[in-house]
């Protein structure tokens, strides 16, 4: 048989191929093979996943889009009735962004803002106004990423958990952004 190196580029791809179909074959098999494994099997992997006698999974409430939806949307509505243009943001739990809403003139800086609002509330299950005042004794937390320690942000609760954050920005004080951030969150209790 000839060496790898005397062979054709096209000879060394369709070799290489062919080695790989007969790995996966042999896989197949091997799988194949394992499937047809007692019943019990199955049994022990279960009890090894339980552990000794505690659980090791937790359930947790998330928001869902529509409820996300209907509190940014409460969120823009009471900021339209006070003529403010702002950008609202509802994250879940875990900081991601559920959706944000860009209201009608609002300025750019208003949507990543609203974002680290929401997600900032959400991570201290505060208000962002309440923890502004925390700057003073902990300057440092407002180096923590992602985060904006600014008026504008509500957490959202069940069972006194924190399930989501609200995030408003772009009024012109950080108190009518949160007061908009509260109007949504209160479509949700």
């Amino acid at each position: 048989m000839a060496s790898m190196k005397n062979m054709s580029r096209r000879a060394r791809i369709a070799t290489g191929g062919a080695v790989l179909a007969a790995v996966a074959a042999g896989t197949f098999g091997t799988v194949s093979a394992s499937a047809t494994a007692p019943a019990a099997a199955p049994a022990a992997a279960t009890a090894n996943v339980k552990g000794k006698g505690t659980s090791i999974t937790q359930t947790t409430t998330h928001l869902t889009l529509d409820s996300a939806t209907k509190a940014a949307e409460a969120a823009l509505d009471a900021a339209k009735k006070e003529n403010q243009k702002v950008s609202v943001a509802v994250v879940d739990r875990n900081g991601n962004t559920i959706l944000t809403l860009r209201g009608d003139g609002a300025g750019p800086q208003s949507y990543e803002a609203a974002e680290k609002k929401a997600f900032t509330a959400v991570s201290w299950n505060a208000p962002t106004s309440e923890l502004a005042k925390r700057l003073e004794s902990a300057p440092t937390l407002k180096d923590i990423p992602g985060t904006l320690f600014l008026a504008g942000g509500a957490p959202v609760t069940a069972n006194n958990a924190p399930i989501a954050g609200i995030g408003v920005a772009g009024a012109p004080s950080g108190d009518l952004d949160e007061k908009f951030a509260q109007a949504g969150a209160a479509t949700l209790r």
